[in-house]
């Protein structure tokens, strides 16, 4: 008997050996291949990314009576879009030297290859923005092409609470610069920028005319309470007019947002700026506007975003027509997943004069618009 329990113990000792050697040579198969952001990420260097498409629907032709474009990226009638095919590429270390590359394709990306409000150009690919980095302790500095400072809204779509952009986004304000910029980290509440460019949207100077002069940026941003965000920016410098006229250009930018809760979110926009020698006598043109935003969490994947704003172009200076604009916005967003949002959109503009030019029929004093809106990141 006891013989018999030996062979049994026997046995079993070599089953199980076989079985954790089966196992072992499991262990050792060949690992998988490490993606191209892993590798990236281990190395420091940052991909992200995003693509959005959508369908417009414009009741006008998306110009006013000037031939300005009265939209800023949804300027097309009735048709589905590529708006943006974005990447991002980035080593922006908290001490030591960084980078960044931020390369666009798609139809907006023919807005940011120029320097006039509205206008379009023929490429459809631009270096958004591509800049140096260093930091060390409290203070920041890139040099290169980067975003403004000015505005509540953003150039990236899946950042901004609407589909279509503001209108002090694309009449009031620049969307990127090329110079030199530095922050500073006062403490955990207070920032100061501090910054000198060739101008708004503008990468060199040879493309102004005779507008080589440099524009100042000055920022502050500032949370005073957890609830509560200000950010106020300050931009003076030579601008051209035409051809081989220059004149001093002025901004001041004040954006405020207060959280209420996680759900519920309001901002509100201020701009006002002038430019010098528009008219005989070097007379000045002046532009402002307010825009107010409110965003509400229904719950985990679903939200809705309301805007309203007024633009008052004193001198027809940024819309090529002398009038007091309005709009307001409805966004129904939905998220089904971590990376997709899906956005609806109706919007209503009116003007107090007739600025809205129609395919078929008079001008109007209003234009509608409806859209739906696919955003994937990565």
């Amino acid at each position: 008997m006891k013989r018999c329990y030996k062979n049994i113990l026997v046995v079993s000792l070599v089953a199980w050996a076989s079985v954790s050697l089966a196992e072992s040579k499991k262990m050792e198969d060949k690992p998988g291949v490490p993606t191209l952001g892993q590798i990236m990420d281990s190395s420091g260097v940052k991909i992200s990314g995003y693509i959005d498409t959508s369908y417009t629907h414009l009741s006008g032709t998306g110009l006013f009576t000037s031939g300005v474009a009265n939209r800023v990226f949804d300027t097309e009638r009735r048709s589905f879009n590529l708006h943006m095919i974005d990447l991002t590429a980035s080593n922006l270390p908290e001490k030591g030297f960084g980078g960044l590359v931020n390369l666009s394709a798609g139809t907006d990306a023919k807005l940011l290859n120029t320097t006039t409000a509205g206008a379009t150009a023929d490429s459809e690919f631009a270096i958004q923005q591509g800049y140096f980095h260093y930091a060390n302790g409290p203070l920041m500095v890139i040099a290169g092409k980067y975003v403004t400072l000015a505005g509540a809204e953003v150039i990236k779509s899946p950042d901004n609470l609407n589909f279509s952009r503001s209108i002090l986004f694309g009449y009031a304000i620049p969307f990127t610069h090329t110079g030199v910029r530095s922050y500073f980290l006062l403490n955990d509440k207070i920032r100061f920028i501090v910054g000198l460019n060739n101008g708004w949207d503008v990468v060199s100077e040879s493309k102004q005319g005779a507008a080589d002069g440099k524009t100042l940026e000055l920022g502050v941003s500032a949370t005073p309470v957890k609830a509560l965000s200000l950010a106020a920016a300050l931009y003076s410098g030579a601008e051209s007019v035409g051809a081989n006229e220059t004149g001093k250009r002025n901004l001041l930018d004040l954006v405020a947002t207060f959280n209420v809760s996680d759900a519920l979110s309001f901002t509100l926009n201020y701009d006002m700026a002038s430019q010098n020698k528009v008219f005989p006598g070097g007379a000045k043109a002046k532009w402002n506007g307010l825009a107010g935003y409110v965003n509400f969490k229904l719950n985990d994947a679903w939200r809705v975003a309301a805007r309203a704003e007024t633009f008052d172009d004193k001198n027809g200076f940024r819309t090529g027509v002398v009038q007091k604009w309005q709009e307001a916005t409805l966004t129904l967003a939905h998220t089904p997943a971590k990376n997709v949002e899906l956005r609806a959109e109706l919007r209503a503009d009116k003007s107090n004069v007739f600025s809205f030019e129609q395919n078929n029929g008079p001008d109007k004093k209003t234009q509608t618009s409806a859209a739906i809106e696919a955003i994937y990141k990565f």
